[in-house]
């Protein structure tokens, strides 16, 4: 009868630890995946509980594909039929009847005065009226909510040129090389600029 006693109590002791086992494996091999976005050091805890899905990059094939969100929020923009109307109206009134204050009233009433097209044509429009320091504060406002604006260093560049900053506007040129390549119009345009001699008048 003891020996029984014993054996019962052997067996039951081994499966509670093979449950225990079997129920924790699961929780170890989750923590290995290398933090957000998988396939690090292994001994990072993986926090994707934490945040909703949009958080995270979406993935094509084995590769994270990841989009700056700063791109996505002005990307998303575009995709309101009010602002995207909006914004045509007042590049229409910009480039096709060079009525600058008009549109620089229309891109201030699209409420968005922190979108790099918005503050970059606002202070393309500012330049063209000849008030080269509010010119200048939106130019800066624009990078500084998309960094890699490329138009608004090509414009804030011809800035540079008319202000006689020419070293500045080479520096905008290398930025410019550094993201979209030297084929890229916007380059194009200030390369051309830069090689006019010194006081000439643009016509960008």
């Amino acid at each position: 009868m003891t020996n029984l006693m014993i054996r019962i109590v052997t067996l039951a002791t081994c499966s509670i630890a093979l449950i225990a086992a079997f129920s924790f494996t699961p929780v170890v091999a989750a923590g290995g995946s290398g933090g957000i976005g998988g396939g690090g050091d292994g001994g990072a805890t993986d926090q994707r509980s934490a945040y909703p899905p949009s958080y995270y990059p979406k993935r094509s094939g084995s590769k994270a594909t990841h989009i700056p969100k700063a791109k996505k929020a002005n990307q998303s923009l575009f995709d309101d039929p009010a602002f995207a109307k909006g914004y045509r109206e007042a590049y229409a009134t910009i480039y096709d009847r060079n009525e600058y204050a008009a549109a620089i009233e229309q891109l201030r009433s699209l409420g968005h005065d922190d979108h790099p097209n918005v503050a970059n044509l606002i202070g393309y429009s500012y330049r063209k009226l000849g008030d080269y320091k509010l010119s200048q504060v939106w130019y800066e406002r624009a990078l500084k909510a998309d960094p890699n604006h490329v138009l608004t260093w090509n414009y804030y560049g011809l800035w540079q040129i008319e202000q006689g900053n020419r070293e500045q506007a080479e520096y905008h040129l290398s930025r410019i090389a550094a993201i979209c390549g030297t084929d890229c119009a916007e380059y194009k345009s200030l390369a051309e600029a830069l090689e006019k001699p010194a006081g000439t008048g643009l016509v960008y």
